[in-house]
């Protein structure tokens, strides 16, 4: 962790309670902001994976055999 960081955090630990949930709600949409270039990215690979499957070349897998895969928590 940085100093600015640690200041950040010594400063957000004062705020009130309800000061610091809308800090941290606005922190958290800036995690969430979609990036143009990745969901491109992602849009033509998911678009290569389903010509991938409609030409035969992959199978679909059941999601029960998926989720067997991992553990219940």
């Amino acid at each position: 962790m940085t100093n600015s960081t640690k200041t950040l955090l010594s400063e957000a630990r004062d705020l009130p309670p309800e000061e610091r949930v809308k800090l941290v709600e606005q922190i958290i949409e800036t995690l969430d902001a979609s990036d143009p270039s990745l969901d491109a990215v992602w849009s033509k690979e998911a678009e290569y994976r389903l010509a991938a499957y409609h030409r035969g070349d992959i199978a679909a897998v059941p999601l029960s055999e998926v989720l067997a895969k991992y553990p219940k928590a």
